[in-house]
């Protein structure tokens, strides 16, 4: 046996500084994995929002469908892998699956494929909308389908006396996934806000879920390289299907009891005992203690997993200049992992033992309780900051109205009046124009007052933070404007340009007339509107752009996106005292053979929440966006209230001391039936013995 190999390890993998080659796989296929999953997640609402021009309700909906399916399939991986394919080939066939989807999904963000009149928007959106929801489903089926396998595959890997090596490696593995969701979450909103595009430019989705499908490739490989050093154990078996089996036949044995002349049993579940251990039903009664608590725990998923959705759609209308730094959307989501590993270790470090210290018994359901609020008070911040929002929103028309807007207005506030014909007056002169419904119009009016022009405006925000722009030629000569990124066209006399979709910052303005030209620079926020005038006694030179009149139709965004932070501390804060606490206080809860239930159980209250953003988001409807995030957190203070009675009146219970009482019960009933059988025994031969001695009682031949 060559020096480097440990006797005693599983598999045939080499061992450096006491740690399994093989390992060394396993952690760098799961940040990969990570990075893929997080980073295309990270832009998914955007993509729906402006890709696949969803509404904001629509995008939020299929967003949290995807999300709840990527944690019930978690379910269905665990028990194929326990029970038919094993963790190793497991987790190669969804990596498989995993990858096409993200492929998919890349494939899917190129505009180019069906955009045959090059105008940058697709012209078969359905193609589009097919691919990406077929990619959708391969990634939940294949990020699903792996979570419960990794982390156990790479538990096996180690011998009994390497336990130390072990709780490292987990370790190592949990903070691969912080990790590779903090740098996706960085990156791959850069990606998006590039522009990209073979015959048009657009914003590269199509770059942003490459990327990420690129790394699942990766992780693939590299998990396929280390497959000849694995120990791949067979499968033993699922224990969520024998939990599964007793429970229905519990149920079904005690509905063909239920006639009263049958006495009662103590539990419900003990009408399983015909047919399976007593062992193995009174764990299920430990389990189904904790799993009553997760009734009320989907409510507070509900209010988390909105960070990557409404709270995502609400920084679109913020203003993301910190200064040095420009912040994407998309890009605030990583506040989330930040502030997760700075508060882990100051809560059990500091906030937890200094509680302890005041004799507050802190117990884990009161940190769960508490996490809840937490969460609560983060959607009240999440309604603060949208009413400051709308204050710097325009007010567009209704669906019976019209608005009107005229450079020689003293301000750049539109006139709201009612759909339809008006007359207006300038002297002595009138004029009929018909205002269609809730549309914005800008009325031109040249020194020819006889030939008014009404050009339409925009009624909505310009989409992802850009500036929408557009030029107005009032001279008696065509004039040609070009920006170093943009070529805005050549305006004829007395007409107009189409808008034009700027960033934030300096841009610099390229006025073009026969033989002069004007150069001008601007800088825009986000999120505004602009026209510029160009005059008929518009002069070129060095002052040109004194002579411009620059109507703003839209203001930039003037909320900070920094405002969002509060919001995200709490939401944070909550989920390291509810989710961390909650499966540790789950795991001292159940008996070591029943901790798969207890993820399933987990993972399935995940799902459940993601469920109720759906029904809240298509059914409710309200108006005001503050208004649901006051719903919401209104919703988990309710159900808060419920979780801390439920939990005031729960018992801590030591499941292995509960096991060692069960097991020497039994011990000592089998014993006692032994022994019972011995005394028969005796007695039997005593019997014998007798009747043999007593001739009367022998058989005659």
């Amino acid at each position: 046996m060559p020096d480097n190999m440990d006797p005693k390890s599983r598999g045939t993998s080499k061992v450096v500084c006491g740690y399994p080659l093989s390992i060394f796989f396993i952690v760098v296929n799961e940040f990969c994995e990570r990075f893929s999953y997080y980073g295309m997640r990270a832009v998914l609402v955007l993509y729906f929002k402006y890709f696949l021009r969803w509404d904001n309700d629509l995008s939020t909906s299929i967003y949290h469908t995807f999300v709840a399916l990527c944690y019930l399939t978690p379910i269905l991986g665990a028990i194929v892998a326990d029970s038919w394919l094993g963790k190793f080939k497991t987790i190669i066939y969804l990596s498989i699956v995993y990858a096409i989807g993200q492929v998919a999904m890349a494939v899917s963000a190129i505009h180019d494929i069906t955009d045959t009149d090059r105008d940058g928007t697709p012209n078969n959106m359905t193609f589009h909308v097919a691919l990406a929801m077929v990619g959708l489903f391969l990634i939940a089926l294949g990020t699903g389908g792996i979570k419960p396998c990794v982390a156990a595959f790479g538990g096996d890997q180690f011998n009994e006396n390497q336990e130390k090596q072990r709780r490292t490696f987990f370790s190592v593995f949990y903070l691969c996934i912080n990790g590779g969701s903090l740098l996706s979450t960085i990156i791959t909103p850069v990606l998006r806000a590039q522009d990209c595009g073979i015959y048009s430019q657009q914003k590269c989705y199509s770059l942003a879920f490459g990327v990420p499908a690129a790394l699942m490739v990766v992780a693939l490989v590299v998990f396929i390289v280390g497959s000849g050093m694995y120990y791949k154990a067979e499968p033993q078996g699922n224990i969520m299907l024998d939990v599964c089996k007793c429970i229905n036949f519990a149920i079904a044995n005690r509905f063909r009891h239920r006639s009263k002349q049958f006495p009662k049993r103590t539990h419900w579940m003990d009408w399983a005992e015909e047919k399976y251990d007593k062992l193995l039903i009174a764990q299920i009664k430990m389990v189904l203690k904790v799993l009553f608590l997760y009734i009320p725990l989907p409510m507070f998923w509900t209010l988390f997993d909105q960070k990557g959705s409404r709270w995502t759609l609400q920084a679109t209308t913020m203003d993301g200049n910190f200064g040095l730094l420009v912040i994407q959307p998309d890009q605030m989501q990583t506040v989330n992992p930040i502030l997760i590993l700075t508060l882990v270790p100051i809560m059990d470090s500091v906030i937890y033992p200094l509680i302890k210290k005041c004799g507050l018994n802190f117990t884990p359901l009161k940190r769960m309780t508490v996490g809840m609020v937490m969460a609560a008070i983060a959607f009240v911040c999440a309604a603060v900051v949208q009413i400051e929002i709308d204050k710097t929103l325009p007010t567009f028309p209704s669906s019976s109205q019209s608005q009107t807007l005229s450079p020689a207005q003293a301000s750049d506030d539109f006139f709201t009046l009612e759909a339809g014909n008006v007359t207006f007056s300038i002297g002595s002169t009138l004029q009929n124009i018909t205002l269609d419904k809730k549309q914005r119009h800008t009325l031109l009016i040249p020194s020819d007052v006889n030939q008014w022009e009404l050009m339409d405006s925009l009624t909505e925000k310009p989409e992802q933070g850009n500036n929408a722009i557009r030029f107005v030629n009032g001279m008696s000569k065509a004039v040609n404007v070009s920006t170093p990124e943009i070529h805005v066209g050549l305006i004829e006399p007395l007409f107009y340009s189409n808008y034009s979709l700027m960033k934030n910052g300096k841009v610099a303005f390229t006025i073009k007339g026969d033989t002069q030209s004007c150069e001008f620079s601007r800088d825009f926020g986000f999120g505004s509107s602009y026209v510029f005038f160009i005059p008929s006694t518009f002069a070129f030179g060095p002052n040109c752009h004194e002579s411009l009149t620059v109507m703003e139709d839209i203001k930039p965004n003037t909320a900070h996106m920094a405002l969002q932070i509060p919001q995200y501390f709490f939401i944070t804060a909550g989920e390291v005292m509810f989710s961390v606490t909650g499966l540790e206080f789950s795991y001292s809860q159940a008996p070591n053979n029943m901790k798969a239930v207890l993820q399933a159980g987990w993972l399935f209250t995940v799902a459940i929440g993601n469920f109720i953003v759906l029904i809240v988001a298509e059914l409710a409807k309200i108006p005001k966006q503050w208004a649901e995030y006051i719903l919401f957190a209104s919703l988990l203070m309710a159900v808060c209230v419920i979780f801390s009675i439920m939990a005031y009146f729960y018992t801590y219970i030591d499941p292995s001391e509960i096991e060692a009482q069960f097991r020497k019960k039994l011990d000592d009933d089998d014993d006692h039936k032994k022994q019972q059988d011995s005394d028969k025994d005796s007695d039997k031969d005593s019997s014998s013995s007798d009747d043999e001695a007593d001739p009367d009682k022998q058989t005659k031949m």
